[in-house]
């Protein structure tokens, strides 16, 4: 069974309290929860955006999540590494899942985004 961003959301905020009880419910009874990576990317952004939660309280509930027993990500260790890029390194989680990704293979990104320079252990690469 896949888990959206939204049930997620109402668990970590509380917000609206009725579908916060009903979604913290089911997640405590749940066997099994797949978690894509597009929806960890979408809790990231509406954490930040429409929570306006600072990044390591973004990074805190992901991991949360995460950890929850019946949650399964696809990749755990790109997940985890991922945002620890992007609360550490400063820059959006989508970028940081991509060097984390690129980390993998030849530490190289193709890109224009000058921030993924922060990045020591990967090589930005301008097309």
């Amino acid at each position: 069974m896949q888990v959206d961003t939204n049930v997620l959301v109402r668990h970590v905020t509380g917000s609206p309290a009725a579908q916060a009880r009903r979604a913290t419910a089911f997640l405590r009874q749940a066997e099994r929860l797949d978690l894509p990576d597009l929806i960890v990317a979408e809790l990231v952004s509406v954490l930040e955006s429409v929570y306006r939660q600072p990044r390591p309280a973004v990074a805190a509930v992901v991991r949360a999540v995460v950890a929850f027993p019946a949650i399964r990500v696809g990749d755990e260790r790109l997940v985890l590494r991922a945002i620890e890029l992007y609360e550490t390194q400063r820059v959006d989680f989508a970028e940081a899942y991509l060097a984390a990704a690129a980390e993998r293979t030849d530490g190289q990104v193709v890109s224009f985004d000058r921030g993924l320079d922060r990045i020591g252990s990967v090589r930005r690469i301008e097309p």
